[in-house]
């Protein structure tokens, strides 16, 4: 175990690079579906795909297009120029022998992400974010001798963005990656499905006591933020442990094994010389023009700061932001209500929203899909919480049956016999009945006992079934009591 003040002495430095896999309907190169997810072993391939002679890759346009929209995501524009270049290594699952991928002249050059760790902002440098084609997958079926090849996954569309080294924590690679995530998905370029792979992490680690750079490992294909932050915990730990034995990292290639928490070494890590880059010849460079790139500025979405920013304004807490805007779908829900209604009003869906996961099960989650509650509708609900005709408990209750019916939330209140009583003759009578079945209460609130007060309106709320409004309540129990 390393002590606090051995760990201190050194520098961490973590750099990651991440393949967002984009949301085309076609693969990068050949007209073959792009969703292999459910499909079986080697269904969605072509002669491009298995690599045959004479085989010539066509570019798909809707990847340029998506990896514009990724530039402006990632705090910066597309380069006006870039080429396709061949990466050659020599892996079963790879039948050309080489990868089409994009090395000096990239779709994305410089531009950077901001975190906020314990409170505090901190930017990452993006250094360039390239074009290329993802290889197929192989299996090792447990027991046998043998591996299995699967070219469904080839020629997917990836944009691989490439972090600078400007981050010295597992909390900020967490944040970084996690950040990542959703400036993808709320730009809309991929579907951002970390459990089926639509994006994956390399997390590069090195530690060092000087401000010169360590050997670093490579971990590679994490897909969850937790996964990251562990990855690097563990890295850091082993290469210091390593270090203060004496001994020399080496630069590796190493596997996450999520069961045991721990790194695992693969083959030795390559470097650029080593893949013999070279321009493809069968693809002509990429050129866009600055009509074409403004044309996509204009329909960029919302990005999360967007809507960080908005609800900040209106007095929420900045973990319920995160907590919002983690969920792209609820988030524009809350902005939509803030725009049609009031702060008031959003703040409120927003509270509920973040309850639903907890509140409802999971046939109500789906039916919400399948009918979907309106705009008009939450705000409808939550103006009878604020004109106090229902409690919000019971709003509670009225939205779950909103996500599963879609009907409306007065007549569901009504239905279920939740609306509120706010007449302040009916309550009187009921206060009135009160007080005098609780003598020893009512004369500890004349006496000063504030507390006792709730107890007197957890009756009146009792003896109305739950339909008397609280607020009036208890001013009418202050009323009849003198105070």
């Amino acid at each position: 175990m390393i002590s606090p003040e051995v760990r201190a002495a050194y520098k961490t430095t973590i750099g990651i690079e991440c393949h967002v896999q984009l949301k085309t309907n076609t693969k990068l190169f050949s007209a073959v579906g792009n969703d292999a997810r459910e499909a079986p072993p080697n269904t969605l391939v072509s002669h491009i795909c298995f690599g045959l002679p004479g085989a010539l890759p066509v570019l798909n346009k809707e990847a340029v297009h998506l990896a514009t929209k990724a530039a402006f995501a990632l705090g910066t524009e597309p380069q006006r120029f870039s080429k396709f270049d061949r990466k050659h290594y020599f892996y079963p699952d790879l039948p050309k022998g080489y990868q089409i991928s994009q090395f000096d002249e990239p779709i994305i050059g410089l531009g950077s992400i901001t975190v906020t760790i314990d409170g505090e902002p901190k930017e990452i440098g993006i250094t360039r974010a390239h074009l290329e084609e993802d290889a197929g997958k192989s299996t090792h079926p447990a027991g046998k001798d043998y591996s299995l090849v699967d070219l469904n996954r080839a020629g997917t569309p990836l944009l691989e963005i490439v972090s600078e080294p400007d981050m010295h924590s597992s909390a900020e690679a967490k944040a970084y990656a996690r950040e990542l995530y959703l400036r993808m998905k709320y730009a809309d370029v991929s579907e951002a499905n970390l459990y089926y792979g639509n994006m994956r992490f390399d997390v590069n680690v090195s530690v060092s006591k000087t401000d010169e750079l360590g050997t670093r490992s490579e971990t590679k294909n994490l897909n969850s933020f937790r996964s990251v932050e562990k990855a690097v915990d563990y890295e850091v730990n082993r290469q210091i442990e390593l270090l203060e034995k004496g001994e020399k990292i080496v630069q590796e290639t190493r596997g996450w094994d999520d069961a045991k928490q721990k790194t695992l070494s693969q083959r030795s890590k390559e470097n650029a010389d080593d893949y013999r880059y070279m321009p493809d010849p069968d693809l002509p460079p990429i050129v866009i023009t600055d009509e074409y790139v403004a044309s996509i500025k204009a329909e960029m979405p919302e990005l999360p700061d967007d809507y960080r920013n908005k609800f900040k304004a209106i007095g929420i807490d900045a973990k319920t932001i995160e907590d919002i805007v983690a969920v792209p779908e609820t988030a524009r829900l809350v902005s939509r209500i803030l725009e049609a209604s009031t702060p008031e009003h959003a703040r409120r869906v927003a509270f509920w929203m973040m309850l639903e996961s907890e509140d409802l099960d999971e046939a109500a989650a789906e039916q919400m899909t399948e009918k979907p509650v309106t705009d008009a509708q939450f705000i409808a609900l939550s103006q009878l919480v604020s004109d106090n005709k229902l409690s919000s408990t019971a709003a509670k209750e009225v939205l779950a049956d909103m996500l599963k019916t879609g009907t409306n939330p007065e007549e569901i209140a009504t239905a279920k016999n939740l609306m509120q009583v706010s007449d302040e003759g009916a309550i009187a009578k009921i206060v009135e009945t009160v007080l005098a079945d609780n003598a020893k209460a009512a004369e500890d609130v004349r006496n000063g006992e504030m507390k006792a007060i709730g107890f007197l309106v957890g009756q009146v709320m009792k003896e109305s079934k739950g339909k008397a409004n609280p607020s009036l309540a208890q001013e009418l129990i202050k009323k009849q009591l003198g105070l």
